[in-house]
C-alpha cells in the first residue's frame, strides 16, 4: 500500500472514530452529565403545570416535589420544591413495586426462578394456593380476594390492614392467607399483597443472609445508586409494595436501565426476555372492561399501548411508554424511542394531576429538540 493510501486510510479511520465519539452513549458514571435545556415557551408551559402556586395548608391542587428529565443519558431539566432537594431520598410509594420487579429481573437472569414456577416453591406460606405462579403475581393476577382501597375506605381495605394494623408484622403471610376468588391468571386486580408475596419469594430463593443485601448487590450498586433505603416488616421481608426511598437522580438510573433494554454500559443487567415480559400487557386485562384512561398493567410496571378497540391511556405519550406509578402522583416514566426518562415526586391529594398532561408538556419541551 502506498504512503498516499495509508494517509487516506488514517484520515478515514480518524473521522470514523470522531463520528462514533459524537454518538457515544452517555451514562451516569459516576454522576450524571447536565446539559440544561434553554428556557422556551414549551418549558414554561411544563413548569406552569408542574409547579403552580400551591396551598400546602389545604393540600389542594398539584404539588410537585421534584421533576427531573433525562434525555440521551443527560439531565436536561431538574427542579425541586421545598423541603425536597436533590439529596432527598423521597418515599416512592407504589413505584417500589416496579423497582422490586427490577431486582427480581436480576434474579431471573441468574436463573433463580421461572415465571411458570409455583410461588409456593419459594415461599411455603403459599402452599394453600399451589396454582399461583410467579408470573401471576407479577401481573397482579393471583386471584386472591384483595381490596386495594386506601384512606377513603379504610374499614374494608386489605392494604391498610396489611401496612398499618393486623398484617404489618408479616405482610406477605397476611396476603397469602387471603382466600382465592378467581382462578390465577384470569383476572387483573391491583394488589400490594401480590407484590409483598413476591418479596417473600425472593428470600426463599436466596436465603436470609444474601437476601438482606440483595437489592443493593444485584441492582443498586451496579447502577451507582447510593441513596436507596428500603423498609422491612417485622418478619424481615422487604415491603416491596410501598416503602423504598431514593433521590430523583438515583431513581432515574432505573429508568435509564429500562430505556436501554436492561443494559447498563456494556453489561446486560436485565435479560431482554425479562424486559419484554414486564413491558407486555397482561393478556386477560382487556376482558375486564377497564375504564379508558387507566394505564395497562404489565409485569409490575404500567404501560401505554394501543390495544384493540381502545385508545392509548395517555394519548400524548408514545405507545411504548413504560411507567412506575405511586400514590399521590409519584411517577417514573420511560419513553425508549424518545430517549427520555422522567422522574416526578409529588404529594397530590385531590386527584387533579393527570399523567397525560405532564407527559404532553414534557414531549413538547424536550422530545422534539435536535440532538448533537
Amino acid at each position: 500500500m502506498s504512503i498516499r493510501s495509508l494517509r487516506r486510510l488514517s484520515l478515514t479511520l480518524g473521522f470514523s472514530l470522531l463520528a462514533g465519539a459524537a454518538h457515544a452513549e452517555n451514562w451516569p458514571q459516576p454522576d450524571w452529565q447536565v446539559q440544561a435545556a434553554a428556557q422556551t415557551p414549551a418549558l414554561a408551559e411544563l413548569e406552569r403545570y408542574a409547579f403552580p402556586e400551591r396551598d400546602d395548608a389545604q393540600r389542594t391542587g398539584i404539588r410537585t416535589d421534584a421533576l427531573l428529565v433525562v434525555r440521551d443519558g443527560r439531565i436536561v431539566y431538574e427542579r425541586y420544591a421545598e423541603p425536597t432537594t436533590a439529596q432527598t431520598a423521597h418515599l416512592s410509594w407504589s413505584m417500589a413495586k416496579s423497582v422490586f420487579a427490577t431486582v427480581l429481573g436480576v434474579a431471573y437472569g441468574e436463573g433463580r426462578f421461572r415465571l411458570d414456577a409455583a410461588a409456593a416453591q419459594y415461599y411455603p406460606a403459599m402452599a394453600e394456593h399451589p396454582q399461583i405462579k410467579m408470573g401471576h403475581l407479577l401481573n397482579w393476577a393471583s386471584g386472591l380476594d384483595w381490596q386495594e382501597d386506601y384512606e377513603y375506605a379504610p374499614l374494608k381495605s386489605s392494604v391498610v390492614a396489611m401496612l398499618y394494623t393486623r398484617g404489618r408484622g408479616d405482610m406477605a403471610a397476611f396476603a397469602a392467607a387471603h382466600a382465592a376468588d378467581a382462578a390465577p391468571g384470569t383476572r387483573f386486580r391491583y394488589s400490594s399483597g401480590d407484590s409483598n408475596v413476591l418479596a417473600a419469594t425472593l428470600r426463599g430463593m436466596l436465603g436470609q443472609q444474601a437476601y438482606a443485601d440483595y437489592p443493593w448487590t444485584a441492582l443498586f450498586e451496579p447502577l451507582g445508586i447510593t441513596s436507596a433505603a428500603w423498609e422491612r416488616d417485622a418478619s424481615g421481608t422487604f415491603i416491596a409494595s410501598s416503602y423504598a426511598y431514593m433521590t430523583a437522580r438515583d431513581l432515574a438510573r432505573i429508568g435509564l436501565l429500562m430505556q436501554r433494554g436492561g443494559r447498563w454500559g456494556e453489561r446486560q443487567l436485565l435479560p431482554s426476555a425479562w424486559v419484554d415480559f414486564v413491558s407486555t400487557p397482561f393478556a386477560a386485562y382487556m376482558a375486564q372492561g377497564v375504564a379508558p384512561g387507566d394505564a395497562v398493567p404489565g409485569g409490575q410496571w404500567w404501560l401505554n399501548p394501543e390495544l384493540p378497540g381502545r385508545p392509548r391511556p395517555w394519548p400524548d405519550a408514545p405507545s411504548d411508554t413504560v411507567a412506575a406509578l405511586g400514590h399521590w402522583g409519584q411517577g417514573l416514566y420511560v419513553m425508549p424511542k424518545e430517549n427520555l426518562v422522567v422522574v416526578r415526586y409529588a404529594d397530590d391529594r385531590d386527584g387533579s394531576f393527570q399523567h397525560n398532561e405532564l407527559l404532553k408538556r414534557v414531549q413538547a419541551a424536550f422530545a422534539a429538540e435536535v440532538q448533537p
